[in-house]
């Protein structure tokens, strides 16, 4: 089993504006990053090779990240112990609190690419029933 993860992000400013500037101009570096790290299976990404332009709940303003990892500590070693850090500390100059659970997670068969689709499904889930093998997030990962 590998580990699917879907978050999701409202931007404070439009995503070409000089508020959005620093983060914009490391989602390239930041990906490359990840791309780079031991446990990472694949992300979701559009022709330009990020993700900004894809929607999800059918609301343009939101943002989507989605990545396939090995298991939960590679996921866990990429987000606290990489330059992606820095900006997970940021993340309140760029994005509004959203008022539910912004991110998800979910165990898929090795060789399954999750659609926008199922990771809506995964997160509704979450939000509506809480924690569970179905759909979980760090506090209880139901290790598989």
């Amino acid at each position: 089993m590998h580990l699917a993860q879907l978050n999701i992000a409202r931007p404070k400013f439009p995503m070409d504006s000089v508020g959005m500037a620093d983060f914009v101009n490391n989602i390239d570096p930041i990906n490359t990053v990840a791309e780079n790290s031991p446990g990472f299976i694949w992300r979701l990404k559009d022709d330009t090779g990020n993700a900004t332009s894809i929607h999800i709940f059918n609301d343009p303003d939101l943002i989507v990240n989605m990545s396939v990892w090995q298991d939960v500590a590679s996921l866990k070693q990429f987000m606290f112990k990489t330059h992606h850090i820095d900006f997970l500390k940021r993340k309140k100059e760029w994005f509004e609190p959203l008022d539910s659970a912004s991110y998800v997670m979910w165990w898929i068969e090795q060789g399954h690419i999750p659609t926008v689709a199922e990771a809506e499904e995964r997160l509704v889930h979450l939000r509506e029933h809480g924690e569970s093998d179905y759909a979980f997030s760090f506090k209880h990962s139901f290790n598989k």
